[in-house]
Formats: structure tokens, sequence, C-alpha cells
């Protein structure tokens, strides 16, 4: 008789090994190797998960969704409970959902069901992948794209404009896979240079979809603004700096968000917490089974390295004075610092040229953006990219995107490749925005 694999439940999320052909040997130790060798990974699935969004109106409401956090892995929050009149969207396994509902109700708590299958959503979603065998002539940004269609893309711009283009490998990540990025520079004399880093939290796709997009409008755009800006400084543009992570989501659980550390029993530090700034004090967790993971130490994971080193190594010879970060989603322009109420240094500045870039995004596309600071904007949260580069390395210039969709979306990180276009041009119009006023305010001299 044959013995088919059971799905396992692991914190709260389903893996069901795939079931192939059977296929038949003598040697039962023998069998159940060439099984574990031949089977694909587990991928997770998010059957009858439900995404709920409450409304948190009383300090009791606030200690019962703390209370939840902590105790259960089958409700995922996307931020922490903190306040009375604190939205919180939360992500609960099937098998939850009626002692979620109940609780709700017991406690009174104001709440609407966005999506009741969560995995109908992503399995729409892996249907817009690119196949991995994609050529890179047919890139684009109507399709996501896996890491290593990525990578063949700047390969081949550095080919095909090699006077332009250069591919930078900065080392390599946990599990030994590269990052990559490029270096346009059309030749401009005593230039300033803007860094944009993308992808470190795995599963917003939309993120280095945009990044890429960036790329080929500076490259390709017969716009003559756009020419311009690709010309007034040099870019450095890293689609994925969280390789693993990435790949990972394409190929293990679509909602992945760490690296892939492993830690005893869990996996992975939330990069975007592992930098050297208020490491570890607000907004983040010392729990490795824990989204927003820390890390064991500040700067303990080699990606975080990596990024640190060639910022150190080039910000001075470079120039580097505009540090831009994309993430998804809640259609935010934001900037630091995000562990601390203190306002930096130039926040008229940057809260000015925030809002006239979130400005010229309703002005493109009718979406509406919000801008601010990272503690006043969306949560207080420690350890960033960019409030290290604003702090630490005096890069003035310093935001970070929430791409598409709204603070209440129902796809949250599953933003349909239809999304991808129009995502990018607004975002790419407001980093023309950024970069312009910052001009005019004297940044770049």
């Amino acid at each position: 008789m044959l013995s088919l694999p059971l799905p396992l439940l692991l914190f709260g999320v389903v893996f069901r090994p795939f079931v192939g052909a059977a296929s038949f040997c003598t040697k039962a130790d023998q069998c159940a190797l060439d099984a574990i060798s031949q089977a694909p990974a587990a991928q997770a699935r998010y059957d009858h998960t439900r995404i709920y969004s409450v409304e948190l109106a009383t300090a009791t409401q606030v200690g019962i969704m703390q209370a939840l956090e902590e105790a259960s892995d089958s409700c995922g929050f996307m931020g922490h409970a903190r306040m009375p009149g604190q939205k919180l969207t939360i992500m609960v396994t099937g098998h939850k959902v009626a002692d979620f509902d109940d609780l709700l109700h017991t406690y009174n708590i104001s709440h609407r069901i966005l999506n009741y299958n969560f995995q109908e959503l992503i399995d729409a979603n892996y249907l817009e992948v690119a196949p991995e065998n994609t050529p890179a002539e047919e890139f684009d940004w109507k399709r996501y794209f896996q890491l290593d269609n990525i990578y063949g893309w700047l390969e081949k711009l550095e080919r095909d404009h090699p006077e332009v283009v250069k591919v930078l490998d900065i080392g390599l990540s946990t599990q030994g896979l590269p990052i990559k990025g490029v270096k346009l520079a059309f030749g401009g004399e005593n230039l300033t240079s803007v860094f944009i880093e993308s992808g470190i939290h795995a599963r917003e796709w939309i993120a280095p979809a945009t990044a890429t997009y960036f790329i080929d409008q500076l490259l390709h755009s017969k716009d003559s603004a756009v020419r311009a800006l690709a010309r007034s400084q040099n870019w450095f543009i890293f689609p994925s700096v969280n390789p693993d992570g990435y790949r990972y989501s394409f190929t293990g659980d679509r909602m992945w968000r760490k690296n892939r550390q492993i830690f005893g029993i869990c996996r992975g530090v939330d990069l975007n917490r592992n930098f050297p700034l208020s490491w570890n004090t607000t907004g983040a967790s010392g729990n490795p089974c824990k989204y927003d993971f820390s890390g064991p130490a500040a700067a303990s994971e080699v990606e975080t390295q990596r990024i640190m080193q060639f910022l150190e190594t080039h910000v001075e010879s470079e120039r580097i004075r505009t540090y831009l970060s994309l993430h998804s989603y809640s259609q935010l322009i934001m900037f630091p610092y995000g562990h601390t109420a203190e306002r930096v240094e130039n926040y008229a500045d940057l809260k000015e040229i925030g809002r006239l870039a979130a400005a010229r995004i309703k002005e493109l596309t009718g979406r509406v953006y919000k801008s601010g600071s990272i503690y006043e904007t969306i949560y207080p949260s420690s350890g960033g990219s960019k409030d290290w580069a604003h702090s630490q390395l005096k890069v003035p210039i310093t935001f970070t995107f929430e791409l598409r969709g709204p603070p209440d979306s129902q796809e949250m990180f599953i933003l349909s490749a239809k999304e991808i276009e129009p995502t990018a041009r607004e975002a790419f119009a407001a980093v023309q925005t950024i970069v312009e006023e910052a001009a005019k305010r004297g940044y770049y001299q």
C-alpha cells in the first residue's frame, strides 16, 4: 500500500508536500532517500486564511491584541497593537477564524473582513510570474520575474550599454547568492549619486519590479525631463538586497519577509531591523520566530553587512547624497526617523519634499500617498537601513516608499501584475520630484 505524505501544520501555515508519480524500489531506506531527493520543496498554503482590518478603541482592546500577537502563531499582524484609535491588519489562518471572530465579538472590537481566502490571491499571483527560461530580451513590467531573470536582464543591459551600465556584485548572501545591482553613469563631472535599495522584505514583489522599471526609464526614456534627471546624478540601484528571501517567496512561502538564516527551529532576520542604529529598541522582536526579528546582534547579517560596507566605502567617493528604499504596501513616502519622535535636522525640507512628491503622484494617477516621518506616519521601528544611512553616513535626502496598495488593501503584498507599471510610473515621478526639489534646496552642491 502506498503511503501518501500528510499536510504539515507549522506556525499556522499548511505545508503540503508534492505527490508525484510513484516509483518502486526494493530497499525501504533507499526508497525514502529517493523520495526525498526527487520531491520538490513543500510550499506554504493559505487556504481559507482571512484578512481582517480591526480598529482598536480602548486600552483593553489594545491589550487583548498585544496578548494575542504574543501567544498565537496563527495570527499574522501587520504592525503591532500600540494605542487606542489604531487600525491593524491581521491575517488569521482558517482553523483559528472561529476563535478570532469570537474574540472580536466578546471584546466588541470593530472590524471588517478584507479577504476570505488569501490562497486564491496567491494562486493568481503565481500565474503572473514569467517562466524562468524567459530570455532577457523579453523582460517587461507586465509580469513578475524571479531573481535569476532580474540578474540576467541587468547583465544584458551592461552588454548593451557598456559605457553607461556597470553590474555590481557586493558579495554573497547567507545562502550564497550574489547581491547584484547596477551603477548608471552617463559621464558628467563631479556629480552626486542616488542609492536605491529594494526588496529587503522578500514578499514585497512590487519593490524589485519598480526598481527595474527605474533602471529602464533612466536608460531608455525619450522624455527630455527624464533624460536630464538621469544625467544629473549617478545611480546605484539594487533590485533585491535579500536574494535568499526573494527566491524563497517563489519556491516556499509567498508571504516570506526575512532573510533565510537559521536559528534552531525558526529562520530569518528582518534585515530592516538589523542596522546598528537604536537596534532592537522599538518595533522589533528578539524572538527569531517573529516576522520582525531584529537578529542576535546589530548588523549580525551578511546582507546588512554588504550594504553597510558598500555605502561606507562609496558614500564620499561617489558623493551619495540621496538614499531611497522601496517597500510595500500602504502608499506612503516617509523619511527618518523610525525609532524616535525626535525630528531630523532637515525635517522641514524633507516634509515639504515628501509632500510635493505625494502631490505629483496624485496629479499623475489620482492615487493618494501620505508623507511624514516613519515614526509619525506608519509605526515606530528601529534598526532600519534609511535611518542608519541618514544618521551615521549623513546622507541628507533619505526616503522610504511604501508602494501600492492602500493601508486597508485587500491584497496586502499580493499586488496584481497589472499594477506594476502604474505603481512604478507614479513612484518614478515621485523620485524625479524628490531629486529636483533637493537640488533646488542646494543638497547636491
